[in-house]
């Protein structure tokens, strides 16, 4: 009479046949030694299945997540069912070098996992196995085309010239603004200036110079901003501001801090030192504003109530 073959003496056969295939396949007892290590593994780890055998896996690659990787595991034998590890949830378990031209950018070999609960022929979870997929070329092709999108995504939305926001995209954070405050009430405040005389600047140093101030209005105006303000190039040489949880008169000493430092701060081409300074309006929200829109041309008149003043200055709009 034949005797009954064991599991792991039947997965020895079939190991034996696809020796070759271009997966990983390992096998460990319930201790976490390892009872198998094929070609694949032996090929990209330099580490032979003789010298591995019997040894616990997390001794011998003291480099794996050995915590997050046993909970994994111990699922596997409690439930009975296989698990799966995407190369998206963690780019490798295994630290194998990337070997691949096309994708040769890739330092290391992404990696999907499955993991099989092996059973005895009681029912009981003796070994758990390891299958390792090399998806480098899938990964890199799929993070390329994200960074790909997302660079689209930032072009479509910030202004050339001076990489602050561009007006459609910062017209919709506005708008998302107003939204955010009727919805929980919390103040927003915002402000809209523009550079003094800058048809003089133009028209004395050309239109390269005008962009050159454009620019440095810009450098300031970002190196002012905390980490949750939006601004934008409105237009010309007008910009934008939002300040998220900031009343009117919070936004006046923001306003005023960055008339200052524009003010103070000479610019340097082709041998000219120029200065600017900066008009400014300011409005905050109040149940009174019914719409983005109103809420914006506030904030002009504000704007244009500074250029009546005299320019240089700031004005906080006020309910006629």
């Amino acid at each position: 009479m034949t005797q009954k073959q064991s599991p792991i003496n039947e997965l020895h056969w079939l190991i034996d046949m696809v020796q070759t295939i271009e997966v990983g396949l390992v096998v460990l007892d319930r201790h976490y030694d390892v009872q198998l290590w094929n070609g694949f593994m032996e090929n990209h780890s330099g580490i032979s299945p003789s010298s591995i055998r019997g040894k616990n896996l997390f001794d011998k690659l003291d480099y794996l997540p050995a915590a997050w990787l046993k909970q994994k595991m111990e699922s596997v034998f409690l439930l009975k069912n296989r698990a799966f590890i995407s190369w998206e949830q963690r780019p490798y378990i295994f630290k194998f070098g990337n070997y691949r031209p096309i994708t040769g950018r890739a330092d290391f070999m992404y990696q999907n996992v499955t993991l099989l609960p092996i059973s005895s022929p009681t029912g009981e979870i003796t070994h758990i196995s390891l299958i390792i997929y090399d998806v480098t070329d899938v990964a890199i092709n799929r993070l390329q085309l994200k960074s790909a999108n997302e660079r689209l995504e930032h072009l479509s939305q910030t202004d050339e010239l001076t990489q602050l926001h561009n007006r459609r995209h910062w017209q919709v954070s506005m708008q998302h603004e107003f939204d955010r405050y009727n919805r929980y009430g919390e103040p927003t405040t915002l402000v809209m200036f523009d550079i003094d005389h800058f048809k003089k600047i133009n028209d004395t140093y050309g239109h390269v110079a005008g962009d050159k101030v454009i620019q440095h209005v810009a450098t300031i105006l970002k190196q002012s901003l905390r980490d949750t303000d939006y601004a934008g190039r409105y237009g010309g040489e007008e910009f934008s501001v939002l300040l998220p949880s900031t009343v009117a008169e919070q936004g006046l000493h923001f306003a005023q801090r960055l008339r200052e430092k524009i003010a103070a701060t000479e610019m340097h081409y082709e041998g000219f030192n120029m200065s600017v300074t900066i008009s400014i309006g300011i409005c905050g929200l109040d149940p009174s504003i019914t719409s983005s829109a109103q809420w914006l041309a506030q904030a002009d008149k504000a704007l244009y109530s500074a250029k009546d003043a005299g320019r240089n200055c700031c004005k906080v709009y006020q309910q006629q």
